[in-house]
């Protein structure tokens, strides 16, 4: 089943519940789904990985809003930011730990002999291609700096 079709159904549950923050995070993410579709010229779906890509881009700035939010002690608006953040990672891949991630770029640092800041370029693609969705790109390259120095 589609993205599109799973934000649809998820929507008329919360309709149906009023719950009015799962529906704004939800129809954030249908309106980041049709401006990706419409932002080619024609309305044909987008991958998955774009999807993941478009969901994990909404996590990133609603994080960043929560966390203005609580430092200047509004925690009223901070809120309602981390209850959306819970609806959308619920379409997103399972994210690996810090662990799992250390151990998928320590291979790829061994199988490219990788060494030196000067490779972290190299190890970075190759890491980003291989986890795909289920690390933040920021974890990944805390990872990176800190096996390669």
């Amino acid at each position: 089943m589609s993205l599109s079709v799973q934000i649809m159904d998820e929507m008329k549950t919360a309709m149906r519940a009023k719950d009015t923050v799962a529906l704004e995070a939800l129809r954030a993410i249908k309106s980041e789904i049709l401006l990706a579709q419409t932002a080619t010229g024609s309305k044909e779906e987008i991958t998955e990985d774009d999807e993941v890509k478009l969901l994990q881009r909404l996590v990133k700035t609603r994080k960043e809003s929560a966390r203005i939010f609580t430092e200047q002690n509004r925690l009223d608006l901070a809120e309602p930011e981390l209850a959306q953040i819970a609806v959308i990672e619920k379409f997103l891949p399972v994210q690996l730990s810090e662990a799992e991630v250390e151990a998928v770029i320590a291979k790829i640092i061994a199988e490219t002999g990788a060494s030196g800041i000067a490779s972290m370029g190299k190890v970075m693609g190759l890491a980003a291609a291989q986890l795909g969705g289920t690390a933040e790109g920021k974890t990944i390259s805390t990872i990176v700096k800190k096996l390669l120095t």
